[in-house]
């Protein structure tokens, strides 16, 4: 009976104790049997099954909030919805991947289950409740990504971008750390509950600055200005799957603690971190505008767009409100879809064997292959933000959410920005559309098209039945007030 009990009371945590299991099986069957291009494959394809399977096992877990681990770990409506939206993000990058190493006869059943291992630290980090769950599910999360940033052994340009990745990782950690030990010096408590507590009063200047330096980390992992020196290199070196994976899954996991760490440890000094978000979101929206207008390389221009988005994300936390953490999380989950699709576009630019990235090998798209430049032409005006498009309805909320809050230039520099990200977005579209067509593309493998036929829909049909994503949004904006 007491076994039961103590049964009963892990159910929380078994998504996560499944996925690690199912990394470490994953990892011993791989090595176990012989190593082809076959065998890795299906390796692979179990470690996206895994990931179904844990996605299941949250959708089962009970409602309501739960705390585990003397307070360390929560379950909520928040940490339900983000941790499902994180393993779409990673099981999507992984089902990208597939065909990639296939094509590449690359053996390496290792990807699979590196995947499954930084999803595991993503979904710490959502649940983490206090100082020292949030700095090992940061860790776990990202020591996955230095290695499948530096996985293509053959490429001076991989294993450029994994150095790079790990040297600036190593640093935002450290300061992040740093961050952490001066707020727990000056509040007592590394529990978030104890430090809103203690900071109810208001803010020191140490505790202020230990805020500062936890931001600077909480900023280099969702690749938010001035931390972001890192991301157009690495998404440049990385392999393409593996920068679709940096594109979706671990933004995810990011903005979810910087939400959850700035709403419920620091409610009684909003207004002071209120003005450092305000800045993060003018200077990544207005840095992601207009350092993309003039690149030529499709992954690089991803990587200037994905700072941008952060920054539109987190107009939505710089409001405060309940209402603005919904339209966080409306944006991340259009957001996730939107970059899957557009990966899934850039990995079938595909010549003669080989992957190209230049944004002039798109040209007359809509001549060779119409259907593809189709789908992504409409993923590209949705990341402009162009109405009916999900895009839109995601900058839709968080813009409205500052307005209500009263942060009006912040709404008008963002809509701003977004006229003038339109500008490249368009680019793209005109040379589909309007240039000579180049020599076409190989045929575009099954997973991507599905892939992008999933994300093309979802896009394009949004606004007919919004009702399921801005209920759950709103549900699980609610369960941190």
């Amino acid at each position: 009976m007491n076994a039961m009990t103590q049964m009963q009371g892990l159910w929380p945590v078994l998504p996560e104790l499944v996925l690690g299991v199912g990394a470490l099986v994953m990892l011993m069957v791989g090595v176990g049997i012989h190593q082809t291009e076959r065998s890795a494959f299906i390796v692979n394809a179990w470690c996206i099954a895994v990931m179904v399977l844990v996605a299941g096992l949250v959708l089962t877990v009970p409602a309501g909030r739960t705390e585990l681990f003397g307070g360390s770990f929560v379950v909520d409506d928040y940490a339900r919805y983000l941790k499902l939206l994180a393993l779409t993000g990673s099981a999507g990058a992984l089902m990208l991947s597939l065909d990639y190493l296939s094509m590449d006869k690359q053996q390496r059943f290792e990807y699979g289950v590196l995947f499954l291992l930084a999803t595991l630290g993503m979904m710490m980090l959502i649940s983490a409740n206090d100082l020292i769950a949030l700095y090992l599910g940061l860790e776990l999360m990202s020591l996955p990504l230095y290695v499948v940033a530096a996985s293509n052994r053959d490429s001076v340009r991989s294993t450029e971008a994994g150095l790079k990745y790990f040297v600036l990782g190593a640093l935002s950690s450290g300061m992040l750390l740093y961050g952490a030990s001066l707020i727990y010096g000056f509040t007592g408590t590394v529990n978030f509950a104890g430090i809103a507590k203690a900071t109810g009063q208001g803010a020191n200047l140490g505790l202020i600055f230990g805020l500062v330096f936890m931001f600077a980390g909480f900023c280099f992992k969702i690749s938010a200005v001035p931390f972001h020196m890192w991301t157009p290199d690495v998404y440049e070196g990385a392999p393409t799957p593996v920068t679709a994976f940096f594109a979706a899954a671990p933004k995810v996991a990011g903005i979810a603690i910087f939400v959850r760490a700035t709403m419920v440890a620091f409610p009684g000094i909003t207004h002071e971190w209120q003005q450092i978000v305000v800045f993060i979101s003018i200077a990544s929206m207005v840095l992601g505008a207009f350092a993309a207008i003039g690149q030529k390389n499709i992954k690089r221009l991803m990587a200037y767009s994905s700072i941008g988005h952060m920054g539109f994300a987190l107009v939505g936390l710089a409001a405060g409100t309940q209402e603005g953490v919904q339209g966080v999380l409306v944006y991340m989950s259009i957001y996730v879809v939107m970059t899957l699709g557009t990966f899934a576009c850039i990995l079938s630019m595909r010549r003669d064997g080989m992957l190209v990235e230049n944004i002039s090998d798109l040209a007359g798209l809509a001549r060779t292959q119409p259907t593809m430049a189709f789908f992504l032409a409409m993923l590209l005006f949705s990341l402009a933000g162009i109405p009916p498009l999900a895009g839109f309805f995601a900058k839709f909320y968080v813009f409205l959410a500052a307005i209500k809050a009263g942060l009006y230039v912040l709404a008008v520099i963002g809509v701003l920005a977004s006229v003038v990200g339109a500008f490249y977005y368009l680019t793209i579209v005109k040379v589909m559309y309007f240039d000579e067509p180049a020599k076409s593309f190989q045929r575009m493998p099954g997973l991507l098209r599905l892939v992008l036929a999933v994300a093309g829909l979802i896009n394009i049909l949004f606004f007919a039945y919004p009702g399921p994503l801005l209920g759950a949004a709103t549900a699980a904006a609610k369960s941190l007030f």
